[in-house]
């Protein structure tokens, strides 16, 4: 197994802890409590962060494992992501902690096993990517910049929100 892989894989499992480390006892307020994007566009709960989160686990490393395998990430667009985020929210409005936290558990380590399968070859791999503005990024690049700092991000906007 390569050594980066392993390394990026626990830290994908570091933020996921991180986030249901901070999230599980919250009060039901504060699980509803509003957090704002950055654009303050983005008015989503706190449970519906932690839920978006888990849910996008196996979208980021399929975008990641594509451009391990050399094949350009053309058709995602921002835009794509933005109705994505909006209609998850619409749907899992009233996702429990409990559900959540499980699915963050089961998805975050199903997606660290996926790259633990990457060799060095392949998250060196380039190709275009969409979500870099069609800049031809690594897998790596992908890996670090969403499926392991997403957690991060989130955590972050729900510890201002919380004024914690």
């Amino acid at each position: 197994m390569s050594q980066r892989a392993e390394a990026l894989a626990a830290r994908i499992e570091q933020g996921a802890d991180n986030l249901a480390d901070f999230v599980k006892d919250l009060s039901d307020a504060d699980w509803k409590t509003v957090v704002k994007g950055g654009s303050g566009k983005d008015n989503r709960s706190v449970g519906v962060c932690v839920n978006h989160v888990a849910s996008v686990y196996p979208v980021e490393i399929q975008l990641a494992q594509a451009i391990a395998s050399g094949k350009p990430v053309t058709n995602v667009p921002w835009e794509a992501v933005a109705t994505m985020n909006a209609q998850h929210a619409s749907d899992n409005a009233g996702a429990s902690k409990e559900e959540t936290l499980a699915l963050l558990k089961k998805n975050s380590r199903e997606a660290a096993a996926a790259v633990r399968q990457l060799s060095d070859e392949q998250l060196d791999s380039a190709a275009p990517f969409s979500l870099s503005y069609g800049a031809p990024v690594t897998s790596q690049f992908v890996i670090e910049d969403h499926a392991l700092r997403h957690s991060w991000h989130h955590l972050a906007r729900i510890k201002e929100a919380l004024n914690r």
